[in-house]
Parts: structure tokens; sequence; C-alpha cells
């Protein structure tokens, strides 16, 4: 089942800097096809946020970091 990642999305992430972990999020949703729904469920915030951290507009607060980095651990 696909979630829908737009192309625009996937190009938005692939062009933002990759050593952000909300880019780094981004890229290891879209290629394991994780919906952005169960990832916001899961770290207590909006889809749109999850969505800025993907384009590199805004990056996760420090009390989300170690969350963040096991969703990237278990998904890749």
């Amino acid at each position: 089942m696909s979630y829908g990642y737009s192309t625009h999305l996937d190009s938005l992430n692939q062009e933002a800097d990759q050593s952000l972990l909300g880019v780094r999020l981004g890229r290891t949703c879209i290629d394991a096809n994780v919906p952005v729904t169960e990832v916001a469920s899961q770290l207590g915030v909006t889809r749109q946020t999850v969505y800025n951290w993907f384009t590199g507009v805004h990056e996760p607060k420090q009390e989300l970091l170690e969350l963040i980095e096991a969703i990237i651990a278990e998904f890749r």
C-alpha cells in the first residue's frame, strides 16, 4: 500500500540539507513508505510539523531527538 508521498515532497526532501535530522526522518519515511500520520502520532505533533521537518523548513525540538532516532532505526 502506498501512503501517497508526492513527487514534490520527495523532491523537496532530496534538495534539503541531508544532515538535518528531520530531513533524514523524511527520507526514511518516504523510502519505507511509513505514513506521516503514524510518525506524527508517535511523536505527539501535527502532520504539518512532520512535513516541515521532512523538507528542512523546521527542525524537531531537542526533547524529540531520541524518539526520532529510534523511528529512523526502526524503519531502515
